[in-house]
């Protein structure tokens, strides 16, 4: 019994629309971030399932670069996220202005 690709590509479009809910939505730069970590972990389930579809090792590569890129994103993101906590004391999107001190 195999799962059609439709269900895959339903629940990838669900998991976006989630992540670009949340990114609109949410005013927290961590929630921000992991929207933003959730829609490039949608988009890797379509590679994937497009791949499997097609029985082609191309997506499945395209998704091991996007996910060393995710994660080197990740480290840096982190890292400005806790440099901007440091000097700003606060993480509310609103609030941080880089201009001014």
């Amino acid at each position: 019994m195999t799962i059609p690709i439709a269900y895959y590509l339903t629940l990838s479009a669900i998991l976006f629309c989630i992540g670009v809910g949340a990114f609109l939505i949410k005013r927290n730069i961590i929630s921000v971030f992991m929207a933003i970590e959730l829609m490039l972990n949608a988009v890797n389930l379509t590679f994937v399932a497009f791949a499997h579809m097609w029985r082609q090792i191309g997506g499945q590569i395209f998704v091991f670069f996007v996910m060393v890129v995710a994660a080197a994103e990740a480290a840096v993101g982190l890292a400005i996220i806790l440099a901007i906590f440091r000097t700003r004391n606060t993480l509310d999107v609103d609030r941080i202005d880089l201009m001014k001190l």
